[in-house]
């Protein structure tokens, strides 16, 4: 299985991105998928998850409001939508998959390579 996120960038503060991750070499029932982010320094956080029928979503509570996850199962693909984006969003952003739904990086089993998101005051 493999994952490739995309759709990092730079960004003034207020501003948008929608990053993408696609999954490959995967047969049967899809994965729950999520978001991680590191920033310098820091261990990595979890962001935001979706389940496998995209009926479910979950949220760290600084992303509430502002970020909207999403999947599209024909396409193989995940999503992230993020809005009214602040300095402290500035981080590299992993996408990850498993079988079961978690908030810690460990609770996943395949991730992508990370895709550098910054955010200017």
């Amino acid at each position: 299985v493999q994952l490739q996120a995309s759709g990092g960038g730079l960004v003034q503060a207020g501003g948008s991105l929608r990053l993408s991750c696609a999954v490959s070499g995967r047969t049967g029932s899809p994965y729950v998928m999520g978001w991680f982010r590191q920033a310098p320094g820091k261990e990595r956080e979890f962001v935001a998850a979706i389940n496998r029928s995209a009926t479910r979503t979950y949220y760290t509570q600084s992303a509430k409001g502002r970020f909207t996850i999403s999947r599209d199962n024909a396409k193989n693909t995940m999503y992230l939508q993020m809005n009214s984006l602040k300095p402290e969003d500035t981080a590299v952003y992993y996408c990850a998959a498993g079988d079961f739904y978690g908030t810690s990086a460990g609770d996943y089993g395949y991730w992508g390579q990370g895709t550098q998101v910054t955010v200017s005051s």
